[in-house]
């Protein structure tokens, strides 16, 4: 295997997910990404998903099991992988064309660099680019603007397209199993404490929301959530009233044209 390709673990939890998990799969497979370990942590579905599971047969590494939750399924995932680059990706979102190549030679070029995000899409469940204005909100923070401090007003990291280095479990944790929505949010600013955010201006993962999505089921709890789990970490009250601005803001707008 070349050197130059450090190994990724790619982790998706998922359930009941049938409906685009295969689209999430292959996206990550066609990466022909050569040093790829890619882990499905299922959480007992049983709409069809676990059949799909099979069809790749050797291709990826998969469990199906009753879980506590999302949290709970991406840490399990992570235990059992062994990649020096982490990310995972929800079964009804996938990776874009060489995103895995792109993420590789980011943290293979810059030694210190612990974490690394990218630009992503908004989808909907026909795969059309929806939300352009939440999209070029977030891109221009992540351009222009990314900082410690705004981080803990703005959530404008894209989970699917961030990935980091294996050395920060030991340094940061695990993603907290309490937490049932946004428990990204709570790792990025546990990790931003200490590290620097390294950015690829390209769209590397496409995040789709649907008729079950939290984010279109309840983007207030979501918001809520945000700015709760800020508020833990942040002992300044002129930002944490910003935060909360800043949310009640955005539930408008998603009111106005969203919901």
């Amino acid at each position: 295997m070349p050197q130059k390709y450090p190994k990724i673990s790619v982790i998706t939890p998922s359930y009941n997910q049938a409906k685009y998990i295969k689209m999430t799969i292959d996206s990550v497979l066609t990466q022909r990404y050569p040093n790829l370990e890619y882990i499905v942590m299922d959480g007992g579905s049983t709409d069809g998903t676990v059949e799909i599971l099979e069809s790749y047969g050797k291709k990826i590494k998969w469990i199906s099991k009753g879980d506590s939750g999302q949290s709970d399924a991406i840490n399990k995932g992570i235990k059992l992988s062994s990649g020096e680059i982490i990310g995972y990706i929800n079964s009804d979102d996938y990776l874009l064309k060489n995103s895995l190549f792109k993420i590789a030679n980011l943290f293979s070029e810059n030694n210190n660099a612990y974490w690394v995000t990218g630009v992503c899409k908004i989808v909907d469940e026909n795969n059309f680019e929806v939300r352009q204005l939440v999209t070029y909100y977030k891109n221009i923070f992540l351009k222009y603007f990314r900082s410690e401090k705004l981080l803990y007003v703005v959530n404008y990291i894209s989970q699917p397209a961030t990935f980091w280095r294996r050395e920060l479990f030991k340094k940061i944790g695990y993603f907290d199993e309490k937490l049932h929505y946004s428990m990204d949010y709570d790792y990025w600013l546990r990790i931003a404490k200490k590290y620097k955010l390294y950015f690829i201006d390209d769209y590397l993962a496409a995040y789709r929301v649907h008729n079950k999505s939290k984010a279109v089921t309840s983007p207030e709890t979501q918001f809520k959530a945000e700015f709760m789990i800020s508020s833990k970490y942040i002992d300044s009250k002129v930002i944490q009233v910003v935060h909360k601005i800043h949310y009640l803001l955005a539930i408008l707008m998603y009111r106005l044209f969203y919901l």
